[in-house]
């Protein structure tokens, strides 16, 4: 099996820290989202080549991904982005048996060896959700197979989104779908793969609906803190120190790196905190610290500081990026 990963995107709605860092490798509970998706699959162990599909700071995922990951990887740039069937079809070169696509700017928590035993066409990962309007929404038959997908619907007729995790067995199918869909007018302004897979059905596939247990949004600075929040308390990823000096109060879950100094805070709860930074007669709650950045008489909340930044007299909410120096009274 190959894996496709698309991750070119700006990441507009996570500014500033997107300008100088790619979106899926801002921090989690101390780990880069990407991170979590590519522990699963080196947990799968049937991934014969990974193809990233880059575009913003391609070089620093690059860099990274081949120092991090043990795939063997091919980077491929989408200077253009013209929409995630785009983005696929970029790989067609690569692509020679059944693949995994993955869009990593979430988290979920999902059962990937079940590609190993499915006979259908493909695999489309959903999770129930209430606002349903926001999303893509899968429709799908007695038999639990797709048969439509309804952008963003005024009606309920299904709360079960797309969360841009796909396996595809029939990938010649796929490819056919591809192309025809470049072929058509742009939807929306863009090249969407979920019409690919319409194609697909249309042409008698039957791509299975399966339901996560969790999906854990990080594209935007609230939901990131949220996911934060839920990876500290249900994937035990919270950290203490190995002792709590006098006058600190910690209050779980909290992710604490070695080498980090506090003196005189209450840290907690739902905050990470990165190796190197400082926090001093400070009050922090549900924010994340980057490495080896300041944070001195300050309270903050819902806050996203990046690495080597330094606050001081702030209360309130904060979002700087790496570098940053912000001073208050």
């Amino acid at each position: 099996m190959k894996v496709i990963i698309p991750l070119a995107g700006k990441g507009t709605r996570l500014r500033p820290h997107t300008h100088i860092t790619p979106k899926p490798m801002l921090k989690i509970a101390g780990k880069p989202v990407i991170d979590y998706v590519m522990e699963d699959l080196q947990a799968l162990g049937n991934v014969d080549q990974v193809i990233y599909i880059t575009g913003h700071l391609k070089e620093k995922v690059e860099r990274y991904a081949r120092k991090k990951y043990p795939f063997a990887s091919v980077f491929v740039e989408q200077v253009e982005q013209r929409g995630t069937a785009d983005a696929v079809a970029l790989a067609r070169p690569y692509i020679d048996q059944p693949v995994m696509i993955i869009f990593v700017d979430t988290i979920f928590d999902a059962d990937f060896s079940i590609v190993k035993h499915s006979d259908a066409d493909g695999i489309i990962w959903v999770k129930e959700v209430e606002d349903y309007q926001r999303f893509g929404v899968v429709v799908t038959d007695a038999d639990g197979n797709m048969t439509k997908i309804v952008e963003k619907p005024s009606t309920p007729i299904s709360k079960r989104a797309n969360i841009g995790l796909y396996y595809v067995k029939n990938w010649k199918l796929m490819l056919d779908g591809i192309d025809w869909v470049l072929k058509q007018p742009p939807n929306k302004g863009e090249y969407y793969l979920t019409d690919a897979f319409q194609y697909m059905i249309d042409k008698g596939a039957k791509i299975k609906v399966v339901d996560v247990e969790g999906w854990y949004d990080a594209g935007k600075l609230d939901t990131l803190l949220d996911t934060n929040r839920t990876i500290l308390e249900k994937r035990k990823a919270a950290r203490r120190p190995k002792s709590v000096p006098s006058g600190v109060t910690l209050v779980d879950p909290v992710y604490i790196e070695d080498n980090v100094t506090l003196k005189a805070s209450t840290v907690g709860p739902n905050v990470s905190v990165s190796a190197g930074s400082t926090i001093e007669d400070s009050q922090l709650r549900d924010t994340i610290i980057g490495a080896k950045s300041l944070v001195r008489r300050s309270t903050l909340t819902n806050s996203l500081i990046g690495d080597e930044a330094v606050v001081e007299g702030i209360h309130g909410e904060l979002t700087i990026s790496d570098h940053s120096e912000v001073r208050g009274r």
